[in-house]
């Protein structure tokens, strides 16, 4: 039996050899092309790593992105299309009540988004990059999950300048900070996003009852935050027994990646969760 041998009189598409090289190098071209896919081929989810940005951003600095003059001039379609399926259907009814300051990659937003299936939610983040992975990771799961998520949105902004400009008076029933930047050094401390002067909005736009939950894995700014919030006259802390049967505030520590990394690390988180409250009367002190 007459043996076959690779040579050069032999074509080189009939030597097995050959073959199978041709045949691996098609699966690495494969495989390199779903490894630098922006989404996952399995899940249809963004992957993190090609929306990876600076941990934090500098709140203080100019920014270029539009801005609502109004909350009126709000695009719910943009954000909601399915509910809003154009701007002259949004007659004002429903509105967002949700808002997550410094959203990161919208782990917190997904998780509320299903437990409070009836209510319009937004994330709020200053990271372009950031921003884009939220947009697409609610487009997915949008897509893969037909009549979910369609209450959850993400808009690229700056909350310390804007936040009048997205919600009314009274308009929102929970905000939340998770794991917001510390800013040690002390000539930074106003960039801080929980301060006095921004209470003052924050108060403005979370209607009475309204709820502000916050938590970092930085004691000092724990202490900070929560000194803030003591000292504002329209807040007062909610009580123990209230925070045990809160279902929103065991996602705190656990919806977010960076939660995620402090319980794998061991860390301690400090939580400062407080309740919007009516003003006093005129005659009335703070105690």
């Amino acid at each position: 039996m007459e043996t076959i041998h690779c040579d050069e009189t032999i074509s080189r598409r009939r030597c097995p050899r050959t073959v199978d090289h041709i045949h691996h190098r098609r699966k690495m071209l494969e495989h390199e092309a779903n490894a630098n896919s922006t989404h996952s081929k399995t899940t249809g989810l963004p992957r993190k790593r090609f929306y990876r940005a600076r941990a934090h951003s500098n709140p203080l600095s100019d920014s270029h992105f539009p801005v609502p003059i109004s909350p009126s001039q709000v695009d719910y379609s943009v954000h909601y299309p399915q509910l809003f399926p154009s701007p002259d259907k949004f007659d004002g009814s429903k509105r967002i009540e949700f808002a997550d300051v410094g959203c990161g990659f919208g782990g917190l937003l997904i998780s509320l988004s299903t437990m409070f299936p009836e209510t319009l939610m937004i994330g709020m983040e200053l990271r372009d990059k950031v921003t884009e992975y939220v947009k697409e990771r609610v487009v997915a799961l949008r897509s893969s999950n037909p009549g979910q998520y369609e209450n959850v949105s993400v808009v690229r902004t700056n909350s310390m300048k804007y936040i009048p400009n997205y919600f009314e008076k009274e308009q929102l029933t929970k905000m939340f900070f998770l794991f917001p930047d510390p800013h040690f050094k002390e000539k930074n401390h106003r960039r801080r996003v929980i301060n006095l002067h921004l209470l003052d909005e924050y108060a403005y736009v979370l209607r009475e009852g309204g709820i502000i939950y916050t938590i970092t894995d930085v004691e000092e700014l724990g202490v900070w935050i929560k000194s803030c919030l003591e000292g504002h006259p329209l807040f007062e802390a909610v009580t123990k027994e209230e925070l045990e049967a809160d279902a929103v505030v065991k996602l705190l520590s656990s919806a977010t990646e960076e939660g995620q990394k402090v319980a794998r690390n061991g860390g301690q988180t400090f939580q400062a969760v407080y309740r919007r409250i009516a003003p006093c009367v005129s005659n009335c002190e703070k105690h």
